[in-house]
């Protein structure tokens, strides 16, 4: 039958091997990873651990058990820290890219796009497939040319036509 004050569960004997261990450990979680409030919440974890499943971990197994245990949890914080710093740099991104608009802009902007969805429906069919297979599409005026069966000089008069007008309907801003 094991000695029952060599036992992981005895309360004393936990005592004991927690202040012999608990601040090399500490150390030793610290210089591994860098964050001495980390190192201390991940061994109270590592402890807690250790107690919780104590019966099933003998006390010379278990200081080798609470350093895996608190190697394990570091590796998992960093993890979960690099993940959380790539969603927030997203967000913070994101978010940015959403806000530097101010209303004044946004009303402005679906005003503009309106005028323009309006001008280009107003294009000649011919235009404004040669306009929209351009600045669309990103075709050049030989694709164009090649896809509609006419020469590239037919393609940049059709252009320049479908431009002009343009311009006349919602001004230099194309």
């Amino acid at each position: 039958m094991p000695d029952n004050k060599k036992s992981t569960c005895n309360e004393k004997a936990f005592d004991q091997f927690f202040k012999s261990n608990s601040k090399l450990l500490r150390n030793y979680i610290y210089y591994k990873f860098g964050d001495l409030d980390q190192a201390e919440d991940i061994v109270q974890d590592a402890f807690i651990k250790l107690w919780n499943n104590c019966s099933k971990v003998p006390l010379n197994k278990a200081k080798s058990y609470i350093y895996t245990i608190a190697t394990n949890i570091g590796i998992s914080n960093t993890r979960h820290q690099k993940v959380k710093f790539k969603y927030k740099d997203y967000i913070i991104h994101r978010t940015r890219d959403v806000n530097n608009e101010s209303p004044e802009f946004i009303f402005l902007e679906k005003e503009y796009l309106e005028k323009l969805k309006n001008a280009i429906a107003d294009l000649s069919e011919r235009q404004r497939e040669v306009f929209l297979l351009n600045r669309i599409d990103k075709k050049t005026y030989k694709e164009i040319a090649e896809l509609s069966g006419v020469s590239v000089k037919a393609i940049e008069k059709l252009m320049h036509k479908a431009l002009l007008t343009l311009r006349k309907k919602i001004g230099n801003n194309i």
